[in-house]
């Protein structure tokens, strides 16, 4: 009869998120891992299955959340428009600068392994659809609610919305200066979202 698990498995599983988050899936070695969750490596790889294994799991569980979080600020905001506006500026409100830097888990995997990985670029193009999906019906609500022109396509506007955002969270990755990257998102959301 197998033993019980004697661990956590979401604290391990946050663990291995914050490893991949910080050093890269390449940069990310098993030590890291077992440094990260304090398990051995039959531990780990008995109950998540390799590194790769692992990684798409918590890729996945992580868009999964991001997603989640992004429709329930759809359902619980005052207006439409302030989803987008959320949703750009989100990683920006840190003074620091930090947050910026960290990125996006999955942003920065897409860049890592698209070209290499089929199973991670396929769960990007999922992930985008996914919220290009929630920024349209925000869209949507914002042209009903008066604050976005009724004249602009929800579909090709969210997916130009997305895209900014991903710009911005490049440009965060390298280091750009905090207040050029509000004042880039100001932008960005005043000319894709003219209310006229």
């Amino acid at each position: 009869m197998p033993r019980p698990r004697q661990f956590d498995e979401e604290l391990v599983l946050s663990a291995v998120r914050a490893a991949f988050w910080d050093k890269g899936y390449a940069g990310t070695s098993l030590d890291d891992l077992l440094t990260a969750t304090g398990l051995g490596k039959g531990s780990l790889y008995g109950a998540f299955g390799d590194k790769q294994s692992l990684f798409l799991r918590v890729l996945r569980e992580y868009d999964e959340a991001n997603d989640r979080m992004l429709r329930g600020w759809l359902e619980r905001a005052d207006r439409g428009i302030d989803v987008i506006r959320d949703f750009v500026t989100g990683s920006l409100l840190d003074p620091s600068g930090e947050q910026a830097r960290r990125g996006c888990l999955l942003a920065n995997t897409a860049m890592e392994l698209s070209a290499s990985a089929a199973e991670v670029a396929a769960e990007a193009r999922r992930s985008y659809a996914a919220t290009t999906a929630v920024l349209a019906e925000a869209v949507r609500r914002a042209q009903r609610e008066g604050d976005v022109a009724s004249r602009l396509d929800p579909d090709v506007t969210a997916r130009a919305v997305l895209a900014g955002q991903l710009g911005l969270v490049v440009l965060g990755r390298i280091g750009q200066d905090p207040a050029a990257l509000s004042a880039m998102a100001e932008a960005l959301l005043a000319g894709l979202l003219p209310s006229s």
